[in-house]
């Protein structure tokens, strides 16, 4: 693979690479192609990875879609998921949550904009593909960089040299560890781990997510996107070294680790366990925020979680992710002939809306939302019951001023829309 790279001044087309062909890197493909660039996106998995579990859309992220012409494309592949039960272990609901869809305020536990990773992955891809590179099966192994451009030493032996290399490679990003310094930890663990998986549905899984609690810190969620499937998420609190390694061991091993800590936890346990090995995936993860004082480095910069992973606990992981890619777009679309200048802007101008997304995220509520003990997750039902009762959470979604982004606007069009 070779690029060829221009000055990067004047009005010049910038060669940009991508590393990451998920929802940043190809929402950052979209816009930077109708700012004229010339951008190849890398992506190591050997074909487009429209797979995983069920995500939102919110706040501002929701405007970012919109901006992309492409609210009616997610809107015709949304997941009917109504609300969120907490259920007991005979499956008895206690307490419903409802999904706020009056088109003001905040979005509750479950967003009026639910669908599945895979789903959007191909809506991004569609807008994108005819006007941007897209090799797959193919990482970017390596790179260095002067004053002229970046040169990428790939997977597959090749190189290119290009203006501008963007490490949109999610929350283990290896650019990013290539561009900080080696004593720099830039996760905030939040001592909580998630294993998430597909099984086949069954007559009883209705369209509302089921939240069970479990003592000891854990949880079993289970949501159902289509006719046939329902996702199995098991959520549980530990801090310790076995428990952050998990993820790293090949899939058989987290599958049994799994099991083993949720062995006595009852509801649907045996059902899910037992649809763990013909599932079409299994994907195992410690909850984590990335936080770092910078976002650049030079000619390389990084987006999405690779930048400010907020964790899925923020409810803004995939619009914060869009909406990275419409500001750094933005800002390169503006100022492509000086780099330096688009990247501080990039940084100073997204900051803020990182630091609110991620400020969501309060590790005290989550442990409250995950007891220890039995008489602790009855305390806690029946105060949801409560206030489910009395309409609070509806209400308060209602009439919040802003959703989880804050009053933070989302800047001017990265492209002019004539162009898109």
């Amino acid at each position: 693979m070779t690029g060829s790279s221009g000055d990067g001044s004047g009005g010049r087309p910038l060669r940009v690479l991508v590393a990451g062909g998920g929802t940043a890197g190809q929402a950052l493909a979209f816009w930077l192609t109708r700012g004229g660039h010339r951008v190849t996106v890398v992506e190591r998995f050997p074909a487009l990875r429209a797979t995983g579990a069920q995500v939102d859309l919110r706040g501002q992220g929701i405007e970012a879609v919109e901006r992309m012409g492409l609210l009616d494309a997610v809107r015709s592949e949304l997941v009917d998921e109504p609300g969120v039960a907490f259920v007991d272990a005979r499956g008895r609901t206690k307490a419903t949550i409802m999904a706020n869809t009056s088109g003001q305020g905040r979005q509750t536990l479950t967003s009026e904009y639910e669908i599945m990773r895979g789903d959007l992955i191909r809506i991004l891809h569609a807008a994108s593909k005819d006007d941007a590179e897209y090799v797959f099966g193919v990482s970017v192994d390596g790179f260095e960089q002067d004053g002229q451009n970046v040169t990428a030493h790939f997977s597959d032996g090749s190189s290119g040299a290009y203006d501008l290399l963007v490490g949109a490679d999610g929350q283990g990003s290896r650019i990013r560890r290539a561009i900080l310094p080696a004593d720099c930890d830039p996760y905030r663990r939040l001592g909580i781990h998630m294993a998430y998986w597909f099984v086949p549905r069954v007559a009883s899984d209705s369209n509302i997510r089921d939240t069970y609690m479990v003592p000891g810190g854990r949880q079993i969620m289970r949501r159902s996107h289509n006719p046939t499937e329902t996702q199995v998420y098991f959520v549980m609190r530990e801090e310790s070294e076995e428990a952050s390694a998990i993820h790293r061991e090949p899939v058989e091993r987290q599958q049994r680790f799994w099991a083993s800590r949720f062995r006595d936890a009852g509801w649907q346990t045996e059902r899910f366990v037992a649809g763990m090995r013909s599932s079409p995936f299994f994907y195992s993860q410690e909850i984590v925020q990335v936080r770092t004082g910078t976002w650049s480095k030079g000619r390389v910069v990084l987006a999405g979680d690779a930048a400010h992973c907020a964790s899925p606990y923020s409810g803004m992981g995939i619009s914060g992710g869009l909406v990275g890619a419409h500001v750094l777009a933005g800002e390169i679309n503006r100022h492509p002939g000086d780099l330096p200048t688009a990247l501080a802007n990039y940084d100073s101008v997204l900051r803020p809306f990182v630091d609110a997304i991620q400020g969501e995220v309060n590790p005290r509520l989550l442990r409250l939302g995950m007891p220890k003990t039995r008489r602790a997750i009855d305390a806690f039902q029946a105060v949801t019951a409560l206030a489910c009762f009395l309409r609070v959470p509806d209400l308060a979604a209602r009439f919040s001023k802003h959703d989880r982004g804050g009053s933070w606007q989302l800047p001017e069009n990265p492209a002019p829309m004539s162009t898109v």
